[in-house]
């Protein structure tokens, strides 16, 4: 049973994808609400969102053109490490290719990683826009918006994570027109 439920629905605009629920989201039943995780926060402030979504009301995100799904979905995991059996990428992206969302935001390196291995493209990720795609969907991969992840040195020449989630927004207006 999935530890927390997928929000989803074809045609999309953008699918964010983690590697898998951190222990405080599997407590409290809600996407990124771990302290100090400014993912809604970044939603908002870079137009992705028109208000500011509490972590509680990650159940309407659908309605913003957005979506929330996860690689492993059956465990928790407050780290990477230890996660390659429980990922279920075929399932991941049997998923995507039903739903259909014009991009598929990886929320970190690591999903993208194993989603690039198993599709046979590059190992290479960087955030940003990648030159390969999951069925129709393009694939952009955003930093982690864990309080966990502060480190300018990991942003490849952003100067926040901010920055990335509006460069994503920016991409998404573009597609669309």
């Amino acid at each position: 049973m999935p530890v927390l439920q997928d929000h989803l629905r074809p045609g999309l605009a953008v699918v964010f994808c983690g590697t898998a629920v951190a222990k405080d989201s599997a407590e409290r039943g809600h996407y990124y609400c771990g302290p100090g995780n400014q993912f809604w926060q970044f939603l908002f402030e870079s137009g992705l969102t028109p208000v500011q979504i509490s972590p509680e009301d990650d159940h309407t995100i659908c309605e913003y053109d957005l979506g929330l799904t996860d690689l492993a979905k059956e465990v928790v995991a407050s780290s990477d490490k230890g996660l390659k059996p429980h990922y279920k990428v075929q399932d991941f992206v049997s998923k995507m290719e039903r739903v259909g969302p014009l991009w598929i935001a990886f929320h970190g390196k690591e999903a993208a990683k194993v989603v690039a291995r198993h599709l046979k493209m590059p190992r290479d990720v960087r955030l940003g826009k990648q030159a390969w795609q999951v069925g129709s969907s393009s694939v952009f991969v955003l930093p982690s918006a864990s309080g966990a992840n502060r480190d300018v040195g990991r942003l490849e020449g952003k100067s926040n994570r901010q920055e990335w989630f509006r460069e994503l927004a920016q991409a998404c207006r573009v597609k669309r027109l």
